[in-house]
């Protein structure tokens, strides 16, 4: 039989313990995604894979909010994030630093997320869109890579929340089996 952990048992970063930890060469970037909640998950799922940066952009709410606050649960203060007005310009300045642009989307010629490979060292930006549109057609179209998450149900899409819960923890496995 198990017994649930209390917190105190799960040995956690506290704020400063996270902030001086060695970050995932991960970025998330949100090409305006509409919902708080949404954005308040995916400081959640930043912060648990220890991911280096949120860029919030274009009509992407920002901290402090009550909303986003409501999901994060602190996160907001953890996660180093910032905002953008344009996600391409964004896009063409982190692809001049050398990360790789990886757009979250269904697409024509898109890598299926279980056949994606992570360059050794690379950092990857994981760019996912708002919930009705996704990720806009001039951010595609620049990304180094599309990922499309396999799916085999009636619907076509997954929350963006999700999405990133699931592709963020695939590509830390993939990174940290290369270590």
């Amino acid at each position: 039989m198990s017994r649930k952990l209390e917190n105190s048992e799960l040995y956690r970063l506290d704020v400063t313990g996270f902030k001086e930890a060695k970050k995932s060469p991960i970025i998330i970037i949100l090409d305006n995604v509409r919902s708080l909640n949404n954005i308040g998950s995916v400081f959640r799922t930043a912060d648990a894979f220890l991911v280096q940066k949120i860029y919030l952009c274009g009509i992407t709410a920002t901290p402090p909010h009550k909303d986003i606050r409501k999901t994060a649960l602190g996160a907001t203060e953890s996660v180093d994030w910032e905002h953008r007005e344009d996600t391409l310009e964004l896009v063409n300045e982190l692809k001049a630093d050398g990360v790789r642009i990886v757009s979250v989307e269904q697409a024509e010629n898109a890598v299926m997320l279980n056949d994606y490979k992570v360059g050794a060292g690379e950092t990857v930006a994981l760019v996912f869109g708002n919930e009705v549109k996704g990720v806009s057609q001039e951010v595609v179209s620049a990304s180094d890579t599309v990922l499309e998450i396999p799916q085999f149900g009636t619907k076509h899409s997954l929350n963006i929340s999700v999405s990133a819960g699931v592709v963020v923890w695939d590509i830390w496995c993939k990174q940290n089996v290369q270590k």
